[in-house]
């Protein structure tokens, strides 16, 4: 496992055992205590396993799926098209149904040719120049982040981890041994690797259901219309992305049938750009990619 990535698990542990309380500066123990200790004496006063994740837990499960996709692909070093990126990104998470996350909402461009684009659980939202450069416009680059943005509302992605899984890892921790040890166990972080590669393989590798796609496309419909981009973006994307599920990257994980596009054409029908779209037009332009 890269550092990264096990540095993002240790502090998802710490925050569990901290109850998962927003705000609080998590510092790590220099000692390890094994997992199987904590079990026993954890015992009967194990925490209540049925409980939902958390907002702070799934921004650390996010944390771990970033570092994850980092590792893969480097950032882009642009501080103007990351500003750019951000500024538009932003602009429409405040006009979603979640505009708040723990920590907030961050988008970041990834240094690849690859057409994709990630929602990490929490907020993290990553985007390649191979998809800024298949954007002709302003409007079409903020149906892509809308969409993503979606998935972020709904938890598609921390919906993905297995229940029976996070029962284990919930199961495992305790107040007992919260109160004794105050930091993670080095066997528990593999259960959070676990949980974690759940994560990765719904939103690198196997993409979200039918369904899950279909409620984000709704969802960031309504982002764009509130937000005063053109929602007609969305379908001109899909439209691009139309016939290419073998190509990889977006065309793999996010994969448009014709059901999907005829949903958002008719959800949002073409119109004729308005002046401010062309301004976005040409402020798109501007950029390198």
């Amino acid at each position: 496992m890269r550092p990264a990535v096990l540095g993002a698990a240790a502090l998802l542990v710490a925050a569990l055992l901290l109850g998962g309380c927003a705000g609080v500066s998590v510092p790590l123990p220099a000692a390890v205590q094994p997992a199987a200790d904590i079990a026993v004496k954890t015992g009967a006063k194990a925490v209540r396993a049925s409980r939902p994740i958390s907002d702070s837990e799934e921004y650390y499960v996010g944390r771990a799926v970033g570092a994850r996709i980092l590792a893969r692909y480097p950032l882009y070093r642009n501080p103007e098209v990351t500003r750019y990126v951000n500024e538009v990104g932003l602009t429409l998470a405040r006009k979603s149904s979640r505009p708040h996350t723990y920590r907030g909402y961050h988008f970041a461009v990834l240094d690849t040719e690859e057409p994709n684009a990630f929602a990490c659980p929490g907020g993290t939202i990553l985007i390649t120049r191979g998809l800024l450069k298949l954007c002709d416009n302003e409007d079409q680059l903020a149906a892509v982040l809308a969409h993503e943005v979606a998935h972020i509302v709904h938890k598609d992605g921390i919906n993905s981890i297995s229940q029976a899984r996070w029962t284990e890892v919930l199961t495992t921790l305790g107040s007992e041994a919260a109160r004794q040890y105050g930091g993670p166990a080095g066997q528990l972080v593999s259960l959070f690797e676990d949980s974690v590669e759940d994560v990765f393989k719904t939103i690198v590798v196997n993409g979200y259901s039918r369904s899950a796609e279909e409620k984000a496309d709704r969802e960031a419909i309504n982002i764009l219309r509130k937000a005063g981009y053109n929602p007609g973006a969305l379908a001109a994307v899909l439209m691009k992305m139309q016939g290419k599920e073998g190509a990889g990257g977006i065309y793999r994980t996010h994969p448009p049938t014709q059901e999907r596009l005829a949903k958002v054409q008719a959800l949002a029908p073409a119109t004729p750009p308005t002046g401010e779209e062309l301004v976005r037009a040409e402020r798109f332009k501007k950029l390198e990619f």
